[in-house]
């Protein structure tokens, strides 16, 4: 994939501000999402990026109002160009599904019907949203969309399993691109695909992105693909966003000590040896302890973090941190 430009500096299409998600348990509420603001500017693509359990697929359903119980909205506001998503009836955010937000799901064979023909599901998607077109101008539209992300329009009369994983992904895109979103969320969309189909289904998630002028937020764990793909990454840990930063600035200058440990962890052609993980484990979202959830595991951790969980802070211009080495007088 070609280099990462500079974010662009337009409006924000999507602004999301202290948005909580817990899971409740017979045990008590597991705060899988704590408190998370970002926001997202027009045909900007966003990276969340962190370990298992980190939150960042919640984050992604909750925009979509996707959370089913026993996960629970507590809080916050996601304003999606002036609407509030979070306040807008069922019916309405149905409709606003695809239409405005749209999601590209993780596992592509889950997402599709495998008793339905790919051009089916392409039509149920438009016809959902009450789209009519004559049978000669909806044949022509599927196989638009099917160029669109690098198929061959004879895939609309095929089932699921007669496609390759990377092409599933692909009907994925295209179904979610159908009725020209402002955002799309792709969560892990290249898991367990090989090497050579990640970069394919990249390339066109970044094709469609920039045909539609779209924003996309990139769900997932692959740093290396953070870095050629997104502009901005938000680094999340135990439900919180600890860092926000350009993509760029984030590998040059890392500020936060977990993503310092994360980038650290990435293997490296000029080091060759074991690969070396971070100690430890994320504290439990059920018992969370007090002060900073990262306090167990960091190398600078401070008397004051085992207290005090650090509110984020823009300690450099567009470069926002949740720690204490950044408070004023010590960034």
């Amino acid at each position: 994939m070609s280099s990462v430009s500079a974010p662009p500096s337009g409006p924000d299409v999507l602004r999301v501000e202290n948005l909580q998600v817990y899971y409740h348990t017979p045990r008590g509420p597991v705060k899988a999402v704590d408190g998370v603001r970002f926001s997202l500017k027009a045909a900007e693509r966003l990276g969340l990026v962190g370990e298992s359990g980190s939150g960042k697929t919640t984050i992604a359903l909750a925009l979509m109002r996707m959370i089913r119980p026993p996960g629970k909205i507590e809080g916050g506001r996601v304003d999606l160009e002036g609407v509030q998503l979070l306040d807008v009836s069922d019916e309405h955010m149905r409709r606003l599904r695809l239409a405005a937000i749209a999601m590209v799901a993780q596992g592509a064979m889950n997402s599709l019907n495998p008793v339905l023909r790919v051009r089916a599901q392409i039509e149920d998607a438009m016809r959902d949203h009450e789209v009519r077109l004559p049978k000669p101008a909806l044949d022509a539209r599927i196989a638009e969309l099917l160029r669109q992300v690098g198929l061959d329009p004879k895939v609309a009369d095929m089932y699921p399993h007669e496609l390759s994983g990377g092409m599933k992904q692909r009907v994925c895109i295209a179904v979610a691109i159908c009725l020209k979103p402002r955002v799309i969320i792709a969560d892990e969309p290249t898991s367990a695909l090989d090497v050579v189909v990640q970069r394919q289904v990249m390339e066109t998630l970044r094709r469609v992105q920039e045909d539609l002028g779209a924003s996309v937020i990139l769900v997932g764990h692959d740093m290396g693909l953070m870095a050629q793909f997104v502009h901005r990454l938000g680094v999340m840990y135990a439900g919180f966003l600890v860092e926000v930063s350009p993509v760029h600035d984030v590998f040059e200058e890392p500020l936060h000590p977990y993503t310092k440990l994360l980038i650290g962890s990435l293997p490296s052609l000029d080091e060759r040896g074991s690969f070396q993980g971070i100690p430890g484990l994320p504290p439990s979202l059920l018992n969370r302890p007090p002060g900073c959830p990262f306090y167990a595991r960091c190398p600078s951790k401070m008397d004051l973090c085992a207290t005090v969980n650090p509110p984020p802070r823009e300690v450099r211009p567009n470069r926002w941190v949740a720690c204490h080495l950044f408070n004023e007088g010590q960034s």
